[in-house]
Parts: C-alpha cells; sequence; structure tokens
C-alpha cells in the first residue's frame, strides 16, 4: 500500500492547484482535529479508501492539502479538516480606558477563563477561546460574568486560522492531550509575550504589576482543582498571556 509522506499543494491556498483540480475527481479525505496536529495516521476519504499518511514531523496539516494527484487519471486526494467555532473576546474597547481599569478587567476575564478550565490565545487585543462545551453554555457564563468593556462572539475556526501561528493553532484545536505536551516547549514565547495579556502594550512599565495579580489569580483557581484537568488549567492561564 503507498504511503505518503508529502504534501504536494493546497487547493484552497494556491490558484496553480486550483485551476489543476478544477475537473478533477476528489476524494476528500476529512480529519477531525486531533488527527489533524498528527503526522503519522491512517485517512479514510470519502470514497472508502484509506490513505496511509506519514509526513515530517512537526508538519502542519492545513484544510486543503493534497497529498495525491495523478495528472493522467485526474484523480486526487485532499484533507479538509473540521475546525470547531472558536470564541473571540475582543478587548479593544479598553485601550482608551486607564491603566487600573485595564488590570481589573484583565483579572475578572482571566478569572472567568481560569475557573472554567477553558485554555486560551491572546493575540493583541482579542482572546482565542475553543469550544470546549456547548456554546449556549459557554455564552451563559461569559454574560453571568457581565465583564464591562469587552465583546465576545463565536467565528468559524477555519476564519481564525490565517491569524495563528502553529503552535496556537494547536493550542486551540489539538485537544487536551496535546496542549500538555506543546506547553513546555511555548512557555518561554508565552511569558515573553506577556504584554499583550490584559490588552494593554501601550502601558509597558504596568507588565509586572499586572503578571502578579493575573498569576496571583490564576494560582488561587489553580490550588482549588487536583483534577487531571491540572495541565489543561495551567495550560490556560500561560496562554492568556500570550
Amino acid at each position: 500500500m503507498k504511503v505518503y509522506n508529502e504534501i504536494l499543494g493546497n487547493m484552497n491556498l494556491s490558484d496553480e492547484w486550483k485551476e489543476k483540480l478544477a475537473d478533477a475527481e476528489i476524494d476528500f479525505i476529512f480529519l477531525d482535529q486531533w488527527t489533524a496536529q498528527k503526522s503519522r495516521f491512517l485517512g479514510k476519504g470519502v470514497s472508502g479508501e484509506e490513505y496511509p499518511i506519514a509526513l515530517a514531523r512537526h508538519s502542519q496539516i492545513v484544510d486543503g492539502d493534497v497529498i495525491d494527484y495523478d495528472p493522467e487519471t485526474k484523480r486526487a486526494a485532499v484533507l479538509r479538516i473540521e475546525l470547531s467555532p472558536v470564541l473571540v473576546i475582543d478587548m479593544s474597547g479598553l485601550e482608551g480606558k486607564d491603566q487600573d481599569t485595564i488590570i481589573r478587567v484583565s483579572v475578572e476575564l482571566g478569572h472567568a477563563i481560569g475557573n472554567q478550565h477553558w485554555p486560551a490565545v491572546v493575540k493583541g487585543t482579542k482572546v482565542y477561546v475553543p469550544l470546549t462545551v456547548d456554546k449556549k453554555v459557554m455564552l451563559s457564563v461569559m454574560e453571568t460574568h457581565h465583564i464591562e468593556g469587552i465583546t465576545f462572539e463565536f467565528q468559524k475556526g477555519l476564519d481564525i486560522i490565517p491569524y495563528l501561528a502553529p503552535h496556537e493553532i494547536r493550542r486551540l484545536f489539538g485537544g487536551a492531550g496535546h496542549e500538555s505536551h506543546s506547553h513546555e516547549h511555548d512557555h518561554g514565547h508565552i511569558v515573553h509575550c506577556h504584554e499583550h495579556d490584559c490588552g494593554h502594550e501601550h502601558h509597558h512599565h504596568h507588565d509586572e504589576e499586572g503578571h502578579h495579580h493575573h498569576h496571583h489569580d490564576h494560582e488561587h483557581g489553580h490550588h482549588h482543582h487536583h483534577h487531571h484537568h491540572d495541565h489543561d488549567h495551567d495550560h490556560g492561564c500561560e496562554c492568556e498571556e500570550k
């Protein structure tokens, strides 16, 4: 059985491949978020055909990646990733606020996220939280806390991907098991980018103060729970500093 060990191109990102596959018979291989983080797995096409895939380690599969194409028969095999929605919390409304308000609201948000064991990635003034429970439950939690100065909504996972680095994609879509492994490797980078936490990069000299408050808040929550979710929770705390 043939083993597929390279990505030939991407039908979503390459005009060349869009044209090649325009009249091709495509066997789509749908992957869940967990499988999409692996470099070795057995994929199954819609046709029922199996595809043993063994890519280089740390390869990042992207929706639309082509693993097989025969120009003579016009047949191709393409990977499709089914990504869950992401809760996007927008903190840009705090940019004009005073530093005390920024820190306070950020700690409130961190407390709300940490208590739920939700992992999170912070990019600038936006906080991305993966779908961990029912949408309605997550929205209810946010509405119950009624944190001033922020807005939140669910967006499609595929729409979020372009704004994220590979390790952030794994954090949001890779599943709890993967998170615990990637945590140590990303730790230095997470701490380094701490000023994005609280969305107050304009108040750089307050990073340390914000960090102590934020860290204490999560330490408190951390000692409160001693289940196997500890890694997830700790990871979520670190991620919020991203």
